[in-house]
This record gives C-alpha cells, sequence and structure tokens, in this order.
C-alpha cells in the first residue's frame, strides 16, 4: 500500500531525497553548538581567554547559520514534495475515476470519493511533510545526542538511555490505541459529505417540504459522531505530553544532582553539565517528535488504504487487443442478451432478450417502473456488458469496438439531466468542442431549445449554473437533447427524456428528429403513448423480458399490456402514465 501511495512521487523525488539531507544538516549543526558553548564555558570563561571565546562564537554563529540555511531548505524541499505526492495523488484518482464503468461507480458514494480527493489525501501530505523532516531529523537527532552524552559522560548517559526506552514503550501503547478510533472517524468523514453533499444540491427540495429542522438534525448527528471519535484519539494521544514533560523534569534533576557530586569531585567540568542538559532537551524533544509522526501515520494509514482502493480499482470494461475503429451504421441487435447488476444475482434485470432494430429506425421503448428499460439501452453503449448473449452495433459485438469509438457514435440523453457550470455555448459543445455557432445554433432548434434560449438577455452565452438550477426542468431536457445531437450520433438514445417537456413540444422535438435526421436510428424510452406511437416500431418491456415488439397498429391489436396502457391514457383522465394501469 506505502508503496503505491509513494510511487506517484513522479517528478518530486529529488526534494525528497534533499529534504532529509537537509534535516540531517540542521542536526549536526544544533549537535555541534552545545559543545562549543561547554568549550567556552570551561577554555575560555575559566581559562580567562577573551581570544579564545571570541573565536568560538564566530565558530558558533557560522554553524547557527549553516544550520538555519539547511532547516529553510528542508522545510522548502518538504513542502514541495509532499504537495507534489498530493498533487499527483489526487490527478491520479481523478483519472482512474474516469475510466470507472457504472458497476466500478455503483462500488463508491459519491461522497466518499469527495472525501478520498480532499481529506484523506491532505493527511497524507500532512503525514508525508513530517516523515520527510521530523522523522529523519528526530531519529538522528536522538542518536547524536545519545553519542554525544556517552562521549562526554557515560554514568549520566545511561539515565538518558533508560528514559527513551521507558517513554518508547508508553508511546507505543498510546498509539496503538488511539489507532482504532482514527482508522473509523474517516468513515464517518464519508457521512458528513455525504449529509452536505445531498442538502445543497437538493436545497430547493428541502425547502419545499420544510425538511430543514431533519436536515440540520441529520448533520449536527453525522458532526458530533466524528467529534466524539476524535475525542476518544485525542483523549489518549494527549497522555503523551504529560508523560513526556515528567520524564523530562526526572530527567533534569537526576542528571543535575549526580553532575553536581561529579563536578565537586573534578569527575566532570561546568561546560560538560551544560552541554549534557541541553543534549538532555535534544533527546527528549526527539521523542516527542517521534510521537507526533505515529500519531500522523496511524491518521494517515487508513486514509492510504481509501486512497489505494481507488488508484487499484480496474475498470469492468476495457478495450480488447485490437479494437474496431469504425462503427458501420446505427443498427442494432440483442441476440439472447441477459444482464445483471450484480454477476451472482439468481433473478437478472434483463432474461434473454431478442430485438433487431434496423439502421435509421425509431423504436419506442415503453414499460413500467423496472421493467428494464434503462439497463436495455445503456447495453448498446457498453456502459454495462450483457451477462450472457451479445449486442451487436453495425453488425459487431459492441465488446469488440474501441469504447471510445462506440460511445462517440451512440448520443445517449440519460433519464437524469445534468449541466455544468458555463454557458449555454459550453455545455453544448460538450457534444462537439470544436461546433460551429451555426450548428449549435442548429441543434437546439432540433431540440426546441432555441425557442426560450433567444429569450433570454444573454442568449446562447447565458452562464448557466451548477447543476442547470437556473433553468426549468424541460428546458434542462431540451438542453441534453440538444447537445447529444452535435455529436451527430448514428444512434440516439433518449432516455425518459422528455419527460418534463408538454405533449406539442414532444411532438415538435419528433418531427424534427424524423425529418432532419432520418438517418440516425433513434431510441425513444417514455410513458406517455404519444411519444411513441409514431415510431417505426415499439418495445413492450415487463419484468426484463420483451412483451412485445411492433408498430402501434399491431400492438393495439395483439398485445394487452400496451392497449391496457393506450385505453388508460386516451380516457376520461388523458393524463394517466404506464404506471397507472390496473
Amino acid at each position: 500500500m506505502i508503496k503505491k501511495i509513494l510511487r506517484e512521487l513522479n517528478e518530486f523525488k529529488l526534494p525528497s531525497v534533499l529534504t532529509p539531507i537537509c534535516m540531517i544538516g540542521e542536526v549536526i549543526a544544533e549537535m555541534i553548538i552545545p559543545i562549543l558553548m561547554g568549550n567556552i564555558v570551561d577554555k575560555g570563561i575559566n581559562g580567562g581567554s577573551l581570544d579564545y571565546i571570541i573565536r568560538t562564537g564566530l565558530i558558533m554563529i557560522l554553524v547557527a547559520l549553516f544550520g538555519l540555511l539547511a532547516g529553510l531548505g528542508g522545510a522548502y524541499f518538504g513542502a514541495k514534495a509532499s504537495t507534489g505526492l498530493a498533487r499527483n495523488l489526487r490527478k491520479k484518482m481523478f483519472d482512474n475515476i474516469q475510466t470507472f464503468s457504472f458497476s466500478n461507480i455503483d462500488k463508491f458514494s459519491s461522497s466518499g470519493l469527495v472525501t478520498r480527493l480532499t481529506t484523506d489525501v491532505t493527511n497524507i501530505q500532512n503525514s508525508y511533510q513530517m516523515i520527510l523532516r521530523m522523522a529523519m531529523r528526530a531519529p538522528a537527532s536522538m542518536i547524536i545526542a545519545m553519542v554525544m552524552s556517552f562521549i562526554i559522560s557515560p554514568r549520566l548517559a545511561s539515565i538518558y538511555l533508560l528514559a527513551v526506552f521507558f517513554l518508547a514503550l508508553v508511546m507505543l501503547f498510546i498509539m496503538k490505541t488511539a489507532g482504532k478510533y482514527f482508522k473509523e472517524v474517516f468513515e464517518k468523514y464519508d457521512r458528513l459529505n455525504e449529509s452536505v453533499q445531498e442538502n445543497v444540491s437538493a436545497i430547493r427540495v428541502v425547502k419545499a417540504y420544510v425538511r430543514e429542522e431533519y436536515e440540520n438534525n441529520k448533520f449536527k448527528i453525522a458532526a458530533l459522531n466524528i467529534y466524539e471519535m476524535f475525542v476518544k484519539a485525542e483523549k489518549t494521544v494527549t497522555l503523551v505530553s504529560p508523560i513526556m514533560m515528567g520524564t523530562v523534569y526526572a530527567c533534569i534533576l537526576l542528571i543535575s544532582w549526580f553532575g553536581a557530586h561529579m563536578i565537586v569531585s573534578n569527575e566532570l567540568t561546568t561546560g560538560a553539565m551544560m552541554s549534557l542538559l541541553t543534549y538532555c532537551m535534544n533527546i527528549l524533544m526527539s521523542l516527542m517528535m517521534l510521537s507526533m509522526i505515529f500519531v500522523m501515520i496511524t491518521m494517515s494509514e487508513a486514509s492510504a488504504r481509501r486512497i489505494a482502493e481507488v488508484i487499484d480499482e480496474k475498470t469492468s470494461l476495457g478495450n480488447p487487443k485490437k479494437p474496431v475503429m469504425e462503427v458501420k451504421d446505427g443498427s442494432i441487435r440483442f441476440d439472447h442478451a441477459s444482464f445483471s447488476y450484480n454477476k451472482d444475482s439468481k433473478d437478472p434485470v434483463l432474461k434473454d432478450i431478442n430485438v433487431d432494430i434496423k439502421a435509421g429506425e425509431t423504436v419506442g421503448i415503453i414499460g413500467g417502473t423496472g421493467t428494464g428499460k434503462s439497463s436495455l439501452v445503456n447495453l448498446i453503449s457498453r456502459l454495462y456488458d450483457v451477462t450472457s448473449g451479445a449486442v451487436y452495433v453495425g453488425g459487431v459485438d459492441v465488446r469488440e469496438y474501441d469504447m471510445d469509438t462506440l460511445r462517440q457514435q451512440v448520443s445517449v440523453v440519460l433519464q437524469k439531466n445534468v449541466l455544468f457550470s458555463g454557458t449555454i455555448y459550453e455545455n453544448l459543445r460538450w457534444g462537439d468542442e470544436n461546433a460551429t455557432d451555426e450548428e449549435v445554433q442548429r441543434a437546439c432548434k432540433l431540440a426546441c431549445a432555441d425557442e426560450f434560449i433567444e429569450k433570454m438577455p444573454d442568449g446562447y452565452n447565458t452562464y448557466i449554473e451548477q447543476g442547470g438550477t437556473n433553468v426549468s426542468g424541460g428546458q434542462r431536457q431540451r438542453l441534453c437533447i440538444a447537445r447529444a445531437l452535435l455529436k451527430k450520433p448514428k444512434i440516439l438514445i433518449l432516455d425518459d427524456s422528455t419527460s418534463a417537456v408538454d405533449t406539442a413540444t414532444d411532438a415538435k422535438i419528433r418531427k424534427a428528429f424524423a425529418e432532419e435526421i432520418p438517418g440516425t436510428t433513434k431510441i425513444i424510452i417514455a410513458q406517455r403513448i404519444s411519444s411513441v406511437q409514431d415510431c417505426d416500431r415499439i418495445i413492450v418491456m415487463e419484468d426484463g423480458r420483451v412483451n412485445g415488439f411492433g408498430s402501434h397498429e399491431e400492438l393495439l391489436e395483439n398485445n394487452q399490456i400496451y392497449r391496457e396502457v393506450y385505453e388508460s391514457q386516451v380516457g376520461a383522465s388523458g393524463d394517466a402514465d404506464f404506471d397507472e394501469k390496473e
């Protein structure tokens, strides 16, 4: 897992190497200064040599400047390496997410992916910077200080050694206890982000149903869970500080006591005593830094695992070794196709579908909720793969195509219409980034979107808010249809994409399709009979199977389900939909 994370350093390997080198340089400077201070006391002050004091003082200034420059270098290179790693991790995850099939995306919640791209990567960034700087500095400082202490006085240095072993055992126990809390807290971050994301994206629904108090309570509970988990972890971690400081003061008292006796008996000089006390603080502060590193590593371990999950996730769909790079035409054939979202499911969503659609045909699909209409059309552009059987487009199995080539020729307007922040021009050019203004306007005319765009103050340069919140549902649907048309596809799929459009506009759109893009195969999923009755043929879905397939007249005569829906929708109510039949 760690190797996978560090593999993303790429161009930041050099700063990662220079950071610990700079930190070692800073440590060496810090270790030399106590020796020089002791020499000033013993040889300069006690020896009465002003020249020695000045000379040694100048050397101390140079060493201090060297340590300062090394510390600045460590801070600069450490920041560069850690932020670079964070950037690469985010890019690697985001790039991999773009390759996910729908089945891959189903494994991760959107809030969970946001947490991994933000909070989890930030944890790794902070931990890596601390490891590069502190994890090298602290052990080096402790080891060098310990060696220097033993050189000065092995007997007094033994006090440090005992203190180090004691504190190491304490930290291991505390970190192990706190670790389990840090592992749980990031799962709770997912729930918090989910609560925020749902509330913000659906704020109009929240207000319409006066559910502000409910949403506030839900957020409060999610935030409280994180608070309580962090409190438990931090309570455990804070034990390090008083134990550490108690040990530091105990060491200082013991060294002062025994050191004073040794000075009196001429076994130790005053300068050496000063050096030992300085090294005492260096050793114990190094242990404090190590404890902080353990905390960060414990926190980041869970984050690293969650990031690795996204990076390691392989798309369930891929190109064959020699993919077909051209779609001949818009013909579609389902050959005993069955599909299940869960491969282990005993009851597939689609069961033994056999349908043959000619290029340029307009085919309607109707059926109750959950009968597999959307699942059926998702197989055409290979958003999912069949569990058994095959789907052919242009006479070729969709699994043999280059996926980008296939999807460029299959335009899908999904049930959930999504627009992105930007102008209308920018949104529509998702269909064709090189489309001219005239081509964009023609697509809008076909989708009957020009009617409302021209009434807007800025026309096609009108800014669309994130999610298209400043246009109506029907306007959003028509813009998405225009965007799909700009691709000039061989197959156009409208998945219930005119449900928010009035009947007259729906008829205009269908008429424009018939007249302007006759060579494009058009598949229209709808609940209204009026939206599909003029299609060349209509598929009636029931319980994942094709219950009927024929023209409007043929189905009225031969298919009971279609006839019942037709009669219910042209009866007294006049606006019943497919799911309202008895």
